[in-house]
């Protein structure tokens, strides 16, 4: 069994005359229930990241760990937050400070040569929430990881047997909806044991609306 675009735009003509009349943008999801999948043992547990090409429509708030140049170049590209090693130190003596700022923000980029440091203080707040850092060498081209990692979409599950997560907006063209939607759909079933075989249904559905079954 496979999931091709056409599928995917077929679905998302059912999906808008279901999502009903909102005074709000709602999402588009994309909802997988899985079978023979024992996600209650941590080895069957999806952690991997989807990296789709457009934008899901969603303003993300940037933090990043860096020293010196990259540091500059990281306020030039008009980062929400950038954390030098010396602020570093202090959240570090600062559990509770550092949990607050650090619940502020939703992608997280840090410097290679810091990423120790950043482990030790950041790692148990934001290991949990599957937000680390994504390390950056001090001479990358800052703004191009930025919208790289704007575009990557975190794929996790805990102990449930199903994964619901957003693939764009419904101002969206469908056509994008539905390429994010195949890139999401292919890196999910590619870090299954059993790829389809570990997939009993697919839906999609906008926030509020009734979920539409890709067959």
């Amino acid at each position: 069994m496979s999931i091709s675009k056409n599928d995917v735009l077929k679905v998302l003509t059912e999906v808008r005359a279901r999502k009903g009349d909102r005074n709000f943008r709602q999402s588009v999801d994309l909802v997988v229930n899985f079978r023979e999948l024992d996600l209650k043992r941590p080895e069957n547990r999806i952690n991997v990241n989807a990296t789709v090409p457009h934008s899901i429509g969603k303003t993300a708030k940037v933090c990043v760990f860096a020293s010196g140049d990259l540091a500059l170049r990281a306020r030039r590209a008009e980062v929400d937050l950038v954390i030098e090693p010396d602020r570093l130190r202090e959240l570090g003596t600062n559990r509770k400070e550092a949990k607050k700022l650090f619940s502020k923000y939703d992608l997280f980029l840090a410097e290679t040569s810091m990423m120790a440091n950043v482990g030790r203080v950041a790692g148990p707040i934001l290991g949990p929430r599957g937000k680390m850092p994504t390390p950056v060498p001090p001479n990358a081209p800052i703004e191009q990881v930025i919208e790289r990692e704007k575009k990557s979409v975190p794929l996790r599950t805990r102990d449930k047997a199903f994964i619901q997560l957003g693939v764009g907006t419904e101002d969206m063209e469908d056509d994008k909806l539905a390429e994010n939607t195949e890139v999401i759909l292919s890196t999910l079933v590619s870090s299954l044991k059993r790829g389809m075989g570990n997939i009993r249904s697919v839906y999609i559905k906008t926030s509020m609306g009734e979920p539409v079954r890709l067959k």
